[in-house]
Parts: structure tokens; sequence; C-alpha cells
């Protein structure tokens, strides 16, 4: 058997300003737990360490089409 309830922000903390004060401090210190224990999101070195490098001849291809670019702009 499964409930669902469709219940708006607004509703949510009415709800919650009804609990007693030890009740919202009881509530507060499990919803900060809750989100110190989710997982971190990866830091921002992770996926520029795992994007796509280029290699020599990659590099030599793009100079030759660099230095093609450029000498087609002077004329």
């Amino acid at each position: 058997m499964e409930l669902t309830l469709n219940i708006d922000y607004k509703q949510i903390l009415g709800l919650i300003y009804q609990l007693p004060k030890k009740e919202i401090e009881k509530l507060t210190i499990t919803l900060q737990s809750e989100i110190l224990s989710k997982k971190p999101t990866k830091s921002i070195q992770e996926p520029i360490m795992d994007a796509p490098t280029w290699s020599d001849s990659d590099i030599l291809d793009y100079q030759k089409a660099r230095n093609h670019i450029d000498k087609s702009r002077i004329a």
C-alpha cells in the first residue's frame, strides 16, 4: 500500500511552525546531518583530469591549420 501526498513548500512550513520548539530543533539537526552526509559533488579538478587531451600529432595538425588560416586572411 502506498500513500502519496502533494504538499507545497508553504504547507510544509506551516506544519513545521506548528511543532513544539524541541521538535523543531530535532528536525533542524536531522536536516543538517542529512545535508552534511550527502556525498559531495566532484571537484572541478576531476572532470578536468578526465577530459580528453591532444596528442603531439593533433597539436601539429592544429598548428598547420592555424597557419593556413592566418595566411589566407592576409591576402
